[in-house]
């Protein structure tokens, strides 16, 4: 890993365990919506509101780049269904935000980006969702921040891994990119021709034609892979 002068790092289930937060944050929204706008959840379940983004997906699927205005698409369905105004869609979508950020980021992740920081890497994140490390309060560990509605393209696509480059001001092969989906961390990254390091934390099974240069279970084996100890 000599080569590599910039890092980038997926952001759910790779710095962070996203599952009970996405869960918190849909129960907060449902919740808001059933103290202010009890029509909606008369009509819609929680199950419901998860069914109507997929079918919008399926019918535009587009949004797969942009999953803030998904969202709101679904908030706005949801309103003219049960005979709201359209206005409770940006607040509806704040709860919702402001609850998909309270994130516990994994005890390794702070040492390992400082180290990383220290030993001169150019350090940035892409993700599909819209988690914002600024709001994190992690932003000043990161050179640059992209996301699949800022790039227009979600990852598998290479887009972002090559904007990727452009910012740090590396060629591909000076890249690795760290992530845990093999379908589109990996994938993505192996079709932009960076190098792919596999963040398997659960210990899953490798997918056929998926590959990756290396993998780690955690932020300590990212460091040992590139000779650095970590110590915060």
């Amino acid at each position: 890993m000599k080569h590599i002068r910039a890092l980038t790092f997926d952001l759910d289930d790779t710095l962070w365990d996203n599952r009970p937060v996405l869960l918190a944050a849909e129960q907060a929204l449902y919740d808001w919506l059933g103290r202010h706008y009890p029509g909606i959840k008369t009509r819609y379940s929680l199950e419901d509101m998860w069914n109507l983004r997929r079918d919008l997906l399926r019918q535009t699927p587009e949004l797969h780049n942009d999953v803030t205005t998904l969202r709101k698409k679904s908030l706005r369905i949801m309103a003219r269904s049960a005979g709201y105004d359209q206005q409770l869609v940006e607040p509806a979508f704040e709860i919702f935000l402001e609850a998909r950020h309270r994130i516990t980021l994994f005890d390794d992740v702070l040492p390992a980006l400082r180290t990383l920081r220290r030993s001169g890497y150019c350090l940035g994140t892409l993700t599909n969702g819209n988690a914002d490390v600024t709001r994190l309060g992690i932003g000043a560990l990161f050179d640059f921040s992209l996301t699949a509605a800022s790039t227009g393209k979600a990852k598998p696509h290479p887009r972002m891994f090559q904007e990727a480059c452009q910012r740090a001001n590396v060629s591909a092969a000076e890249l690795a990119h760290i992530g845990d989906e093999p379908g589109t961390d990996l994938a993505g990254a192996q079709a932009a021709g960076v190098t792919v390091i596999w963040m398997n934390r659960r210990g899953m099974e490798a997918e056929p034609g998926i590959g990756h240069h290396a993998e780690v279970s955690d932020m300590k084996e990212l460091l040992r892979l590139f000779d650095l100890n970590g110590s915060g």
